[in-house]
């Protein structure tokens, strides 16, 4: 029972480690992912706007689109209105003609774009989360809603409404969240952002692929530092639960130590076996944290919440490395006093 508990305790510390990292990743990818399929070759985002910000305010005019479309080489601009509505979800408000033109238009698995103006589009991880079909009634942003279109995941969004609607909604008539920039050629990227910055100044201005390489974990605030505290706390949990099954180990074969050293065993078998015990321990440990943390990616597709899980195989040697450490940690005092035992006082032992 000891070793069962010592055992899970460790799949524990893997999948705590496994789950955050997989979140994290797949969060940023996913985000990658919808900003890529807009098709877009520019971006034009507030002035102090963050990278992951949810960006529900409407600071741009719409009198930017006819200014960026005098630009050389710009083909296609268009304007999206972005509301927070809790968490990590929010609705997104779009043209959908001009933005159908960039993009090539969203793919759906059953309905289509909205008809009417309380028409509203859901992805299919948004659409399972919240039990919804073509027809269902929503109420967001103090709004009902029809469900016109179930899209498949990748691009923008995973909740999109008639532009005019939300902005009239949340009282921003004819201003945009940010504005997305399409080229004649996308080669022509950094030069068109060079130029709109000397005319715009203050605003950030990316390339599509300048501002997807920002979203990375080293990028945003506190994450990085987040999952290094969580992996403290793991390794904390692992060394305490390791140390204590060690411990009682050594006492509970108290005996058994000092006949394998009054038959000749060396300090350096005793030390072994232990260790290799521990070694063991650490290893089934990861074995079945991998497989929770597979349990714990289907249980996310579930979550009401706007995160993606996803299976960061370059972590699993960090993670099997970080639980090995810190279990032999925790092996090291219960080790050194098996070792120290004097032979007559261990045979001697009840």
């Amino acid at each position: 029972m000891r070793t069962l508990l010592s055992v899970l305790a460790i799949a524990v510390e893997v999948t705590m480690i496994l789950t955050l990292v997989g979140v994290s990743y797949g969060t940023l990818d996913s985000t990658k992912e919808r900003a890529r399929g807009v098709g877009a070759d520019v971006v034009v985002r507030p002035p102090n706007s963050q990278v992951m910000s949810a960006l529900s305010s409407s600071p741009f005019s719409e009198k930017y689109i006819p200014l960026l479309l005098q630009q050389p080489h710009v083909v296609l601009a268009t304007g999206t209105v972005i509301q927070g509505i809790g968490g990590f979800d929010s609705i997104t408000g779009l043209d959908f003609p001009a933005f159908n033109k960039m993009s090539g238009g969203f793919t759906y698995a059953s309905g289509a774009d909205p008809a009417n103006d309380d028409d509203m589009i859901v992805d299919e991880y948004y659409a399972r989360q919240k039990h919804l079909q073509i027809g269902s009634k929503v109420t967001l942003a103090n709004h009902q809603w029809t469900i016109s279109g179930i899209f498949t995941g990748g691009k923008l969004t995973r909740i999109g409404v008639k532009l005019n609607v939300l902005q009239e909604l949340i009282g921003t008539p004819g201003h945009l969240t940010q504005i997305y920039v399409k080229l004649d050629d996308p080669k022509y990227a950094q030069q068109v952002v060079d130029n709109l910055q000397a005319a715009l100044h203050d605003d950030q201005i990316y390339t599509m692929d300048a501002l997807t390489s920002l979203l990375s974990i080293n990028n945003v605030a506190m994450l990085k530092d987040f999952i290094w505290v969580v992996i403290a706390v793991a390794v904390i949990v692992g060394f305490i639960v390791v140390f204590m099954a060690m411990y009682t180990a050594v006492l509970e074969r108290t005996r058994e130590i000092g006949i394998i050293k009054a038959v000749g065993g060396s300090s350096g078998l005793v030390l072994s076996i232990l260790l290799r015990e521990t070694l063991l321990l650490a290893l089934l440990g990861t074995i079945v944290g991998i497989v929770l943390t597979y349990g714990a990616q289907e249980a996310m597709k579930y979550y009401p919440g706007n995160l993606v899980q996803e299976t960061v195989y370059l972590w699993w040697p960090i993670t099997c490395a970080i639980a090995v450490a810190g279990a032999m940690l925790g092996a090291v005092v219960p080790a050194i006093k098996a070792v120290q035992q004097d032979v007559t006082e261990a045979l001697s032992y009840e």
